[in-house]
Order: structure tokens, then C-alpha cells, then sequence
């Protein structure tokens, strides 16, 4: 009953296993006698696709006549264990990895019979086990890497490592991390605190400062990395480093240029916005003279044009005057013609005084002839002498006044002669001096209309200014800030 248990328990454990594993049996040659479900679908075969064929079928071209291959079947057949991982090849030349044990399966006499296989299909297990590989070693190519122990103790570096500090392995392997570490660094807090917090698993990265060999300065851009063993506790500490020697030293050089630049900019800054500011002080001094200028410009032509107005009205009396003159020559003329009329019958009224004074002498002569009788006559002829006389007197004076009016008239008529050539000289230049203002008027309006563009001008050019100044500031708060987020980068 204990052997039928015990049977039943084997039984039960191989049912288990054909539940979970892929297994298959082979002939000690390798034959294929059998396979379950799982080996099939995980090949991809049908079993009547694999009975009697050999193992070979399962593995690639290139590895079926090693040497290596046919050890592992004379081992087999030798009834020793074998156990691993194996990349097979399925149905199609589908690659599949394995993690199986072949178990051979020996007779009464020890020797086997045939070959148990059982396997797990490790195939994404393998897959991301080998990029995790790739990625390793692709960063043990690229970086340098060196390892620890939980105290600092060196473990081991990597190639990159020792040629970044020149060193050789055997010449850091079992010292202290400290090797690399200023003497001030390393007797500091600082640095035991760095080595406590990575050994309670704390992840460490940064910029280094590190000392190669023969005190050689050395930046590197690490991480240290604390490795967790199954339970989560930290047993050792891997560095992964890039040298950044050449970048420090380029960043020192920066932050020198940044430096100097950004002072030359804020000199030239600042001298533009001091010409800038006496340019606006300049501009609105100018801009206010020009003012000035401008308002006395206009009131200038505002006055030309009403002295031109003037001599307008100037110009047109003169002409009148000289008209007015003329006519008076004219008159005058005509007054001293009248005067020698005149002096004709002065002198016809003499001749007729003469002639009555004859007259009365006769009459005279003759009452004295007649005596008694002629006495009244003689008396008319007396008065008519008298009369005669006087008449002689009246007409010899105003002959002597009409010589008088003929000699003012001369004088007048000379005179206004005189006049009239000064009144056409004077209208000469009253009228050139019309023409002249006129032309000052003209080149006045024209001087002031300019002046008011130049008033213009210069507002806009005094606003220019402005956002001249404005832009200056503008330049230096941006330069500011620039040279802020260039310290940023340059720390």
C-alpha cells in the first residue's frame, strides 16, 4: 500500500510537471520518442513533425557539428546532468530560449536508456535580460565605471576609468575611494556623510572634482549608484562617470569671456545712453530754439507783408502824385501863356492910353484955341488926360505884376519840373522797393513755412531721441538679463 501511495505521488508529480514544463524524451542518440503539449506549442510543431528526428533539428546550423555539441550528447550518454539556458531554433527558424534540464534516465544497470528534458520557455525573460546586457555594456564601453564596496572600498574599474585618472586596476584595487578626494574634502563631514548616505542606499550624482594620478585634476559628471541585493539591501556602490575635463575648463573660459564681454557691454551701454540722453537734451534745447525761430520767422513775414502791403499803397500815391504834378506843369504852363495874353493887352491898353493922351492934348490945344468957348471942353479934356493917365498907371502895373506872375510861373514851372523828375525817381524806387519786399515776402513766407518743417523735423528727431533713450533702457534691462542667465549657465 506505502509503494502504491508513493506510486500515485509520482504520478501526481508528473502530471504536475506536464502541466507547467515543456518535456520532451529523446533516444540516447537523440532521437525524438516523444513530446507534450507545452514542448509542441512552444516549437510550434506537431508531434508527428518531430518523432524520430534527431535534437539537431532544434539547434542551429553552425552549432550541430561543434565539437562543443557533441560533448554535451556523449556526457548525456554518459548519464551526467545537464542544465541551463539554450537558444533553440522552432518550426519556420523561430529562435526560442529555453531554461531546461536533461535528465538522463538510467536501466537496472546505470546506464541510460533515454532523455528527459524539461523546459521553460525563457524567451522574453532572455530578450529583456540581453538589452538590459546590451545597455550594459554599451555603458561600460561609453563610461568610465568603477565599483565599491558599502564603505568605499574599490572593487573594480572599468578600462575608461583608469585611463580618465591614469591609473592601473591593481594600483586602486582595495584602496579607498578618498584616493581621489582632496585631503580638505576628504577629512570633511561632507564626505563621510556621502558615504553614509550611499551605504543606506541614498543614489548620489553631480559635478566631481577628483585627483588622478600624480595629483592631475580631473571633472567628471557621475553617478554613484547604490546595487540592492534580493532583499532590497544595499551591498555595493557602482559609479558611472563622464569625463568633463575639456567642459569646465571651456566653462571657466566662458564665464572669464562672459565676464569681460558683458562689461564692455554695459560700458558701451552706458555710453550710448549718456549720448543718447545729451542727444534728447541737445534735441529739445535745439527744438526750442528752433521754436523760437520759427514763431519770429512767421511774425517776420507777417510784418514784410504788411510793410509790402504799405509800399503798395506807396507806390500808388507816388503815381499819383507824379500824375498830380504833371497836371500842375500843365496848369502852370497855361497860367503863363494867360500872362502873355495879358501882357499883349496891357500893352493894346497903353497904346489906347497913349493915344487918349493925344487925343486929350489935342483937345487941349484946341479949346485953347477957341478961348472962352473951349474952356469946358478943355476941362473934359483934362479928366479924359487924367483918365488916361491913370489908366497908363493901372496898366503899367499890372503889366508889372503879370511879369511878376510870368517870372513865379517860371519859377513854378521850374519847380514842379524839379518835382516831377523827383517824383519819378521816388516812384522808380518806391516801385523797386515794392518789387524788392514783394521777393523778401515771398523768400520770408518761404523761409518760414521751411523753418515750421524744421520744427518738425526736429520734434520728430527729438522724438526719435526718445525712443532712442527708451531703447537704451530697454537694451540694458535685456542685457541684464542676459548676463543673469548667463551666470545661470556659466555656474
Amino acid at each position: 500500500m506505502f509503494s502504491s501511495r508513493k506510486a500515485a505521488e509520482r504520478e501526481a508529480i508528473l502530471a504536475a510537471l506536464d502541466n507547467v514544463q515543456a518535456i520532451i524524451s529523446f533516444t540516447p542518440s537523440g532521437k525524438v520518442l516523444s513530446a507534450n503539449e507545452n514542448f509542441l506549442n512552444t516549437l510550434g510543431y506537431e508531434l508527428d513533425e518531430i518523432v524520430g528526428k534527431h535534437h539537431s533539428m532544434f539547434v542551429e546550423n553552425g552549432q550541430r557539428d561543434t565539437a562543443e555539441y557533441k560533448k554535451f550528447w556523449a556526457d548525456l550518454n554518459k548519464g551526467e546532468f545537464q542544465s541551463g539556458q539554450f537558444k533553440r531554433v522552432g518550426k519556420n527558424g523561430k529562435d526560442v530560449w529555453i531554461e531546461a534540464s536533461y535528465n538522463p534516465i538510467l536501466d537496472r544497470n546505470g546506464r541510460p536508456y533515454k532523455i528527459v528534458k524539461f523546459a521553460s520557455d525563457v524567451s522574453g525573460r532572455k530578450a529583456r535580460a540581453l538589452d538590459l546586457q546590451s545597455q550594459i555594456d554599451a555603458i561600460y564601453k561609453s563610461q568610465a565605471v568603477i565599483e565599491f564596496a558599502l564603505d568605499g572600498t574599490i572593487l573594480t574599474a572599468n578600462e575608461n576609468f583608469l585611463k580618465t585618472l591614469g591609473y592601473r586596476l591593481e594600483e586602486i584595487k582595495g584602496k579607498h575611494h578618498s584616493m581621489f578626494v582632496e585631503p580638505a574634502y576628504r577629512a570633511s563631514a561632507s564626505y563621510a556623510t556621502f558615504w553614509k548616505n550611499l551605504s543606506e542606499g541614498t543614489y548620489q550624482a553631480g559635478q566631481y572634482k577628483r585627483l588622478g594620478r600624480n595629483g592631475l585634476e580631473v571633472w567628471i559628471e557621475a553617478s554613484y549608484n547604490p546595487i540592492l541585493d534580493l532583499v532590497g539591501h544595499p551591498y555595493k556602490v557602482v559609479k558611472f562617470a563622464t569625463d568633463i575635463t575639456e567642459q569646465i575648463k571651456l566653462h571657466d573660459s566662458l564665464g572669464i569671456l562672459i565676464s569681460k564681454n558683458f562689461a564692455e557691454i554695459d560700458i558701451a551701454v552706458q555710453q550710448s545712453s549718456n549720448q543718447a540722453t545729451a542727444a534728447k537734451r541737445n534735441a529739445d534745447s535745439t527744438a526750442r530754439t528752433v521754436e523760437t525761430m520759427a514763431a519770429a520767422s512767421e511774425e517776420l513775414a507777417s510784418t514784410i507783408a504788411e510793410i509790402a502791403q504799405s509800399m503798395e499803397k506807396s507806390r500808388e500815391a507816388t503815381t499819383l502824385a507824379h500824375d498830380q504834378v504833371g497836371t500842375a506843369a500843365s496848369l502852370t504852363q497855361k497860367l503863363s501863356s494867360a500872362a502873355v495874353s495879358m501882357s499883349g493887352i496891357v500893352n493894346l491898353i497903353q497904346d489906347i492910353a497913349g493915344q487918349i493922351n493925344m487925343l486929350a492934348l489935342n483937345a487941349t490945344i484946341e479949346s485953347a484955341r477957341a478961348g472962352d468957348a473951349g474952356r469946358g471942353f478943355a476941362v473934359v479934356a483934362q479928366e479924359v488926360k487924367n483918365l488916361a493917365n491913370q489908366a497908363a498907371n493901372a496898366t503899367n502895373q499890372i503889366g508889372t505884376e503879370i511879369e511878376g506872375i510870368q517870372s513865379i510861373s517860371g519859377d513854378v514851372a521850374a519847380a514842379l519840373g524839379t518835382i516831377e523828375n523827383s517824383m519819378e525817381a521816388m516812384r522808380g524806387m518806391v516801385v523797386a522797393t515794392a518789387s524788392a519786399v514783394e521777393e523778401q515776402s515771398t523768400v520770408t513766407r518761404d523761409l518760414s513755412a521751411n523753418m515750421q518743417n524744421v520744427a518738425r523735423a526736429v520734434g520728430d528727431f527729438t522724438g526719435n531721441v526718445d525712443s532712442i533713450d527708451g531703447a537704451v533702457t530697454k537694451v540694458r534691462s535685456t542685457v541684464s538679463s542676459t548676463r543673469d542667465a548667463a551666470e545661470v549657465l556659466s555656474k
